[in-house]
């Protein structure tokens, strides 16, 4: 309908580009326009002046002979003022900035291991962007941003890496169960020792109040019972803990047996034997 009455409407952020007899004319602003046809006028095609973006998947090899696709998204558009560049001089906008993605990422990433791909990310996004700011602005193209979006190593190196981080983690994981439990053996013998110390000082007081009693005992009994002597008293007690001592087997419940001496004979000789190590001890201090 515009047409017929040689008038056309150019939407926002969009040009036109118009010619004569097939030759450009001029670059048409967003609004509306005449465009008498029958003078030879003609529109030859819309220019969007938008922000396209372009995902480019390059496959290429690292240093370390490793296989990897790098996705780069390039922000990118036409400049205004050279809208007729970019109509007239570029077949196909994508396919060229394409190439020289490709030429860049197979040009820098060659120099570089894979890790140091994955670190260095921002710097090939900057190179690239660099080599196709000066390669397209002569088209009428402006580069706004370069990203590298996505590095993808082969399914066989990635499992790779994943199974390196995982032994690398199992072995920290051991040294620290290890220390764990040196620290626990080295506190449970702490303890251990801790504990027969206070046992063999327990012991220790033990036989010396032994000692004291029956010291006081032989020195009260001499005194209140006149005529006796030390050893008499000393053979009594030993007579009575000799008794006690055979109660003490009698009433256990454990099904052990213990097989002793009985008799006067045998309690003077178990009297004579005491009476000798105490003497011993005795002289040896």
């Amino acid at each position: 309908m515009g047409q017929a009455f040689c008038c056309i409407q150019v939407d926002q952020s969009t040009v036109a580009m118009r010619e004569t007899f097939g030759k450009f004319d001029h670059v048409l602003e967003p609004g509306c326009h005449f465009l008498p046809w029958c003078l030879g006028k003609q529109i030859a095609g819309y220019l969007s002046l938008r922000v396209q973006q372009l995902d480019v998947r390059c496959e290429t090899k690292t240093k370390d002979n490793v296989f990897v696709t790098v996705v780069a998204s390039i922000q990118y558009n036409a400049i205004a003022d050279q809208a007729s560049d970019a109509f007239y001089r570029l077949s196909n906008t994508k396919e060229q900035i394409q190439s020289y993605v490709f030429d860049v990422i197979r040009a820098s990433v060659p120099k570089l291991n894979l890790d140091d791909v994955f670190e260095q990310k921002n710097d090939i996004a900057r190179a690239v962007e660099d080599e196709l700011g000066k390669a397209m602005s002569s088209y009428g193209y402006k580069i706004v941003q370069t990203l590298i979006v996505d590095i993808e190593p082969d399914n066989h190196v990635k499992k790779a890496m994943n199974e390196i981080n995982a032994a690398s983690r199992m072995r920290v994981a051991a040294n620290e169960k290890a220390e764990a439990e040196k620290i626990l053996q080295i506190k449970r013998a702490e303890g251990e020792a801790e504990s027969k110390y206070l046992s063999g000082l327990g012991i220790a007081r033990q036989r010396q109040a032994i000692v004291d009693g029956l010291r006081d005992s032989v020195l009260a009994f001499s005194v209140n019972v006149p005529g006796t002597t030390a050893k008499d008293v000393m053979d009594m007690v030993l007579v009575t803990q000799y008794f006690d001592t055979m109660k003490e087997i009698g009433a256990s419940s454990k099904s052990s047996s213990v097989f002793i001496p009985h008799g006067p004979g045998a309690v003077r000789d178990i009297a004579s034997q005491v009476r000798d190590g105490l003497l011993q001890g005795s002289a040896i201090h």
